[in-house]
């Protein structure tokens, strides 16, 4: 088989992207080190892959989540400039590609050879797996791109429906893989609800850095800049995304009710819940965004939440009836 190979540029800096704990020990398989790196970036997602994915496929879903975690890292650390995130990306889009045409690198950071072995194990082109990467990887280029720059609605439109396509395919696959689900535009719309949700979050955090969460034309129409977080307009704003955000959770419920798998509906109502926490804190503070967000971590909302999942995927079933979504999902942020 051909063996193609790398210049090492930027992976020096790439690797100080790894939290210290994971960067000095040395795991003796990609199954452990994306079982680490997932452990210490999101508990939440730790063990909902760990007691819900199939059994089968439990390790390449820590790769799949793991590897894109630490793609993210490296976009969004200090250390590299624009130029170098591209390249960077440049790399990883190469590599995924290569790897589905039988090519395997030879010069691969640790990172990377969980892509690889995850391509290796699921080569078909036609999978949610495949789609996932795709859709994922745009995610990570557009975040890469568009640092320091106003944003366009259709362009938050489109980030928005790469990520919801991308992750929902991801739970699917992983989840009750092969089991039915439904193909209509309600498949996406509890992520779409939950990355408008994590948009608002994190908006003081990322307008700090120049990645702005707020679409151009609505700036332009209130003549307020992107750092105008506290002004009544942008509050009126974050209420019509909150409301928007709740809209679509209420739909995605609707769809996880006519999923056939019931670990992947718990996956998908206990990752409703994570988000509906944080609308719970932004709507009871009148729509005035903070920094942080800490309440989301603590036991008592871990406690809260899994006891809704929990009582909401023992009262779901298929419904007799199919409900029809009021909005496509990459239209549910305008």
């Amino acid at each position: 088989m051909f063996q193609f190979s790398f210049p090492s540029y930027p992976l020096a800096l790439a690797r100080q992207a790894a939290p210290e704990a994971i960067r000095e020990y040395s795991y003796p398989s990609s199954a452990a080190l994306a079982a680490a790196i997932t452990r210490q970036a999101s508990r939440q997602t730790f063990y909902t892959i760990r007691y819900l994915a199939d059994r089968s496929l439990t390790a390449d879903a820590y790769r799949a989540y793991a590897y894109f975690r630490w793609v993210d890292d490296v976009v969004d650390q200090g250390a590299l400039v624009q130029a170098e995130r591209l390249a960077f990306l440049a790399r990883q889009q190469e590599i995924i590609t290569r790897c589905y045409r039988g090519d395997r690198p030879i010069d691969q950071a640790p990172e990377e050879r969980l892509v690889a072995d995850l391509i290796q194990a699921h080569s078909a082109e036609n999978s949610g797996l495949y789609i996932y990467l795709s859709e994922m990887m745009a995610v990570m280029v557009f975040d890469a791109e568009r640092q320091g720059r106003l944003i366009s609605q259709a362009e938050l439109n489109e980030y928005t429906r790469a990520l919801a396509t991308a992750v929902t395919e991801a739970l699917h696959y992983f989840i009750g893989h092969g089991q039915a689900a439904p193909q209509d535009e309600s498949r996406y719309l509890a992520v779409t609800g939950a990355h408008i949700t994590h948009m608002l979050r994190d908006a003081l955090e990322d307008t700090a850095v120049g990645y702005y969460n707020v679409p151009s034309e609505f700036l332009e129409k209130n003549g307020i800049a992107a750092t105008d977080v506290q002004h009544e307009a942008y509050r009126a704003w974050v209420e019509e995304q909150a409301e928007t955000a709740r809209r679509c959770f209420a739909a995605g419920r609707d769809y996880l009710a006519r999923v056939e798998n019931g670990r992947c509906r718990l996956a998908g109502y206990a990752y409703i819940g994570r988000f509906e926490l944080v609308l719970d804190l932004i709507e009871k503070e009148g729509y005035r965004l903070r920094a942080a967000y800490p309440e989301r971590k603590s036991k008592r909302a871990a406690l809260k939440l899994l006891l809704s999942a929990l009582s909401q995927a023992a009262a779901s079933s298929l419904p007799k009836r199919q409900t029809t979504p009021n909005m496509p999902a990459w239209e549910a942020s305008r």
